[in-house]
């Protein structure tokens, strides 16, 4: 599982330097190869290739005249790129990924259970302050037992 945040860099070429604790599961669980996609072009996902192949496999059960399937097929491929880490433990995002969420530089790398999520830091810190976690919010926690 992929939990915590530990900032890192996205370098002048566009690589991210996974960190060192997501960088142990990754050797422990996963291989190499990885899927880099967004939704919304806010926010880079970072997924171990057998992570985002469970996805696949769900989505091609679906029927391929489900629109909402049409739309996220869309937009993951819109952004998304099949990469592999290099033997320095770098991931290149991709170039229309790294423009829309303004990956570069100091950037915030979240475990999200089974993926990474890669935000521009000073645009996450921003967001945090702006949403609080509120009652409502606690209450749903509460309904889903957590």
């Amino acid at each position: 599982m992929f939990r915590g945040n530990h900032p890192t860099r996205v370098d002048e070429k566009g690589r991210l330097k996974v960190p060192a604790e997501f960088k142990r599961v990754i050797d422990e669980k996963y291989g190499t190869q990885f899927y880099i996609t967004s939704l919304d072009g806010k926010v880079a996902q970072v997924y171990p290739f057998e992570e985002w192949e469970r996805i696949e496999q769900k989505l091609a059960g679906l029927s391929t005249f489900n629109p909402t399937k049409k739309k996220f097929l869309d937009r993951v491929n819109y952004y998304g790129q099949a990469v592999e880490m290099d033997s320095q433990g770098r991931l290149l995002i991709p170039q229309l990924l790294r423009d829309a969420a303004q990956i570069k530089g100091e950037v915030a790398v979240l475990g999200n259970l089974t993926y990474l999520v890669v935000r521009n830091i000073e645009v996450f810190r921003k967001e945090i302050a702006e949403t609080p976690f509120t009652p409502d919010d606690e209450k749903t926690l509460d309904d889903l037992g957590i």
